[in-house]
């Protein structure tokens, strides 16, 4: 087992926290002239049921920062095992990242990813500092689910998740 102790290498530190495995979700509103603004976030929890709260959190450098910072609702689309071409494309900085791709206004409004797992409509309720992130609390006003698996990221690289059972006997 390598160690390492505080300070950290930004790198290492990120090398090792690749190894837990998340969904991929792309976090979308509008701002208050209409226009779309869209990310891809795998930084997505679930924090309570009761009441239904999410969470989730965006680089303080992200071009979008300062409409999400001011932004009252948001939607999420959970991603589906296909779709990995359009989280690259939300976590690019090309400037119309909607192009191309199916969305879903009539869900909740706001423009949601067609054939994706899952989505979720959220109303702000909280924000706190997170060192170079900020960390929204969102209440879960509406979803909605698909069939599809989820999408999937760890170690670097896109994965798509399947039920245990179905995965090969370990040789250990």
């Amino acid at each position: 087992m390598l160690s390492q102790q505080a300070p950290f290498e930004p790198r290492s530190l990120r090398q090792a926290l690749g190894v837990f495995v998340t969904g991929v979700t792309v976090i979308t509103t509008r701002d208050t002239t209409g226009k779309v603004y869209g990310l891809t976030a795998n930084s997505f929890s679930t924090v309570s049921l009761e009441p239904p709260l999410i969470l989730w959190s965006q680089s303080k450098r992200a071009g979008s920062y300062s409409v999400f910072k001011s932004t009252d609702e948001f939607a999420i689309s959970i991603l589906a095992e296909h779709q990995s071409d359009i989280s690259t494309r939300f976590a690019s900085a090309i400037d119309d990242k909607f192009a191309g791709v199916a969305i879903d206004d009539a869900f909740c409004g706001l423009p949601v990813i067609e054939g994706s797992s899952a989505w979720l409509h959220c109303r702000s309720v909280s924000q706190f500092d997170g060192g170079d992130h900020t960390v929204y609390i969102g209440e879960v006003l509406k979803f909605a689910r698909g069939d599809r698996l989820p999408l999937v990221f760890g170690g670097g690289r896109y994965l798509v998740a399947r039920p245990a059972e179905e995965a090969a006997p370990s040789q250990g």
